[in-house]
């Protein structure tokens, strides 16, 4: 499938994840938000960007628990790992893992992260 990106075309899977990573860029994870029904607010483009970190690190999607830890741990808003947990999820609430690997441009994650 085909996604106007800013008059240049992005190819994705069915799903919406880039076929090529590196046509990766905020204004495809915008458009591809705005597809999929979200508004990106600083939140999730600090998960957007973390995911990004994570996987040029480790050349691989971090998973729900890795997430919760690493970022979980450093925010002075939430007091526990389930309080940020809850608030992934308020903002990406049908499966922040996959929603967040596609608006970073990142390969679909396997099930259960």
């Amino acid at each position: 499938m085909m996604l106007e990106v800013n008059g240049r075309h992005v190819e994705t899977d069915i799903q919406g994840f880039l076929q090529h990573l590196n046509q990766w860029d905020e204004d495809f994870a915008m458009e591809q938000a705005r597809k999929d029904g979200l508004r990106l607010y600083n939140d999730h483009w600090e998960l957007i960007y973390y995911f990004r970190d994570y996987y040029t690190e480790n050349q691989t999607n971090p998973t729900m628990h890795s997430l919760i830890r690493d970022l979980g741990c450093k925010s002075k808003r939430f007091h526990d790992r389930k309080d940020y947990e809850k608030h992934i999820y308020s903002l990406f609430p049908c499966d922040p893992v996959h929603e967040i690997c596609k608006l970073a441009g990142l390969p679909l994650p396997p099930p259960d992260t």
